[in-house]
């Protein structure tokens, strides 16, 4: 039996990197997590972290909600002439 087994798995390049990044100040490989990420969650007999949906406050859930309508055309965006404008309408807000 093969002392080691191949793993193929597929991401994005910059989260790559990004990784790549932090688990060299680390002094491990991509490798290296991943297999820590295995024995562990062997260990735990499962993920070895809490999965759940992210919850936010309301006002961040208003303003994710804000931000799908204006992709989705449903709301019209604000637009500004200038900075100066846009600050003036933040501060009136408050």
């Amino acid at each position: 039996m093969p002392k080691t087994a191949n793993l193929h798995i597929r991401t994005d390049p910059e989260t790559k990197e990004s990784a790549e990044q932090l688990f060299s100040a680390f002094g491990i490989t991509i490798t290296d997590a991943v297999n820590m990420f295995l024995r562990q969650s062997l260990l735990v007999g499962g993920l070895p972290f809490e999965v759940r949906f992210p919850r936010y406050n309301a006002e961040t859930e208003a303003a994710m909600q804000e931000a799908r309508d204006i992709m989705a055309g449903r709301v019209q965006a604000k637009v500004y002439a200038s900075i100066a404008e846009m600050n003036a309408d933040i501060d009136a807000e408050d």
